[in-house]
């Protein structure tokens, strides 16, 4: 830095008491407000990594559309592995940053928290066919069940819902192996480019189909069955939060909904609390539903307005 540049910083610290507010935010840090994980700096998972690894996976897996349109068979095996080696190498090293913030991993060395993290993603690499093929029954439905698509291709690249559910599958693995506050960062990206927000604690089963999408919210433990569809802007949330006896919210009760197979929710639509939504159900839109309905069960608007 110049004499001159110096000056002016001087100057303006000088101009606005920069050098008080600095203090002040110091020891806002450090003393008054001080609220560190464990109480020590550490290390964040990074979110533009986070983004890269996600378009790198996201190629691997559906290579001609995420990766390069104009890979042959004999070139698309070296493209997918090349892509992986890279991503997975990144990988490692954001696992590792997310086992930092894991309460049962803070007696660790580096050393065993970077091995842990070698053995998270070994693991997570294995389970990529799986999530494929469970991405595979999404794309099937979605296409099946919107008169509007005219090819996968089409669900692939113009379909929010569909980032969403890969983003929540990659999420949901790693939320799995241990890795909650990664996974959580993984959803936090998807909800940004999407507007939908999927837990990766929920649990969902194939054939997944979420139309228009925008505003959807599915909460940590929510559990959905096969070949489920949601419309735009339903909720399945809370209804209450318990706390304990010093009124401390209790983390991690089952406290979502339970959709079962072959349900359709439309838009609007806002189920709390752990009810069940039978098989073959359908919840029209807007409905306000806190009880659970039976399989096969038609509920609209007009029905809950005659049950209150």
């Amino acid at each position: 830095m110049n004499t001159k540049v110096f000056h002016q910083i001087k100057i303006a610290q000088s101009h606005w008491n920069i050098d008080a507010v600095i203090e002040g935010l110091r020891n806002s840090r450090e003393v008054t407000h001080k609220i560190r994980h464990q109480g020590n700096i550490r290390e964040l998972p990074s979110r533009g990594a986070l983004i890269n690894i996600l378009n790198g996976l996201s190629a691997v897996l559906f290579p001609t559309h995420y990766g390069h349109s104009n890979l042959s068979d004999e070139t698309i095996d070296y493209f997918v592995g090349n892509t992986l080696n890279t991503t997975l190498n990144l990988l490692i090293e954001q696992v590792r940053r997310g086992l930092l913030f894991a309460t049962d991993q803070d007696d660790k060395s580096d050393t065993d928290l970077h091995q842990e993290a070698i053995r998270i993603t070994r693991e997570f690499i294995a389970e990529l066919p799986l999530i494929r093929g469970l991405l595979v029954s999404d794309l099937q439905a979605a296409f099946h069940g919107d008169p509007a698509a005219t090819s996968v291709a089409e669900v692939l690249l113009c379909y929010p819902g569909t980032i969403a559910i890969i983003y929540y599958r990659l999420a949901h693995a790693l939320y799995l192996l241990g890795t909650p506050f990664l996974a959580r960062m993984i959803s936090d990206i998807a909800h940004s480019l999407t507007g939908i927000d999927i837990h990766p604690g929920a649990e969902i089963g194939g054939s997944f189909f979420i139309d228009h999408g925008t505003g959807v919210v599915i909460g940590e433990t929510a559990i959905i069955g096969q070949h489920v569809r949601l419309y735009q802007a339903v909720t399945l949330g809370a209804k209450r939060f318990p706390t304990d006896e010093n009124g401390v919210l209790i983390k991690g009760n089952a406290r979502h909904p339970i959709v079962e197979d072959d349900v359709v929710i439309y838009a609007g639509a806002t189920v709390l609390g752990r009810v069940t939504i039978g098989r073959g159900s359908t919840i029209g839109g807007n409905v306000w539903l806190t009880q659970s309905v039976l399989s096969g069960s038609n509920i609209s608007q007009a029905q809950m307005r005659n049950n209150q």
